[in-house]
């Protein structure tokens, strides 16, 4: 399996947003849409601020891999379920972290319950 280097760790881990491109079953990446990204140790992750009826959410499980950009880095991804209760936890406190900034109304919906569901982590491929 693939990593992260230390480089491309602090880019994306510190980029503002991340755009991601589901790839479609042909391949093809569809239209990339700007998301927020929190970095766990040496692990990446992302959510849907709206839930399983995100869009992007709902491409991206369907095929599991994705084109992102964050931070000058380009990177082919898998895109793994994470569903640990103490990762969750971790991630949540990320995003407080992280995009505390923007107050609750952008926040909150990011720790709560419908996007902790949602949590994928960003696994490098080769």
């Amino acid at each position: 399996m693939a990593s992260w280097t230390r480089d491309e760790l602090a880019r994306i881990g510190t980029a503002d947003e991340l755009r991601i491109a589901p790839v479609r079953d042909d391949g093809t990446p569809r239209t990339p849409v700007p998301i927020w990204v929190v970095r766990d140790g040496d692990d990446l992750y992302i959510r849907s601020y709206r839930g399983s009826d995100g869009a992007w959410y709902r491409a991206a499980r369907a095929g599991h891999h994705a084109r992102i950009t964050a931070g000058g880095v380009d990177k082919d991804v898998a895109l793994a379920e994470e569903n640990d209760p103490g990762i969750n936890d971790r991630i949540d406190a990320a995003y407080r972290t992280k995009y505390g900034r923007y107050g609750g109304t952008y926040v909150t919906p990011m720790v709560a319950a419908q996007a902790r569901a949602t949590t994928l982590k960003l696994v490098p491929r080769p």
